[in-house]
């Protein structure tokens, strides 16, 4: 099973072994378009793999900061006490550059980046660019890609 990302469409698809796509979800990447330069709050294209996931067993809506959980749920109260507050919640799967000097080492590392796949609050708006360089996904869709993917898992992020 693989994972392909397409930033024009705004789709996350899972793809089996097959090549059959089983399933697909709308996402949100970054509001700055694609890039893959450190401080760009771009989202990195090429391949990656999943490097690490974070956050099993923790509630819905977790609030996570530098991937630990803070204690915090997420509501819309919370929401607005924090308004510039970039949401990370309830899962995180935190992406690593499979391509050196495209995707990998130097000032173009994804991992050293912290780009993830991850959670947000239910009123953001998914299926546009908004992110600050993750893909952003409905916390129930990201629940279940979650429990579906293992630690290297492949993930292609591509324009279309």
């Amino acid at each position: 099973m693989r994972i392909e990302i397409k930033i024009n469409s705004q789709l996350l698809d899972i793809i089996d072994n097959n090549q059959v796509r089983i399933k697909s979800y709308q996402i949100s990447s970054a509001k700055n378009g694609v890039g893959q330069e450190r401080g760009s709050f771009c989202t990195p294209l090429g391949k990656h793999i999943i490097r690490a996931k974070i956050g099993e067993n923790q509630p819905v809506n977790t609030v996570f900061i530098g991937r630990r959980p803070t204690g915090e749920i997420y509501s819309p109260s919370l929401g607005k006490k924090f308004q510039g507050r970039d949401w990370i919640l309830t899962r995180i799967l935190w992406l690593s550059g499979c391509e050196p000097g495209f995707n990998r080492l130097g000032t173009v590392d994804t991992m050293r980046r912290y780009v993830y796949i991850h959670g947000s609050p239910d009123n953001t708006d998914i299926g546009k660019p908004g992110s600050i360089g993750c893909i952003r996904m409905l916390n129930t869709d990201l629940l279940e890609l979650f429990d579906l993917t293992e630690v290297g898992t492949e993930v292609s992020i591509k324009l279309s």
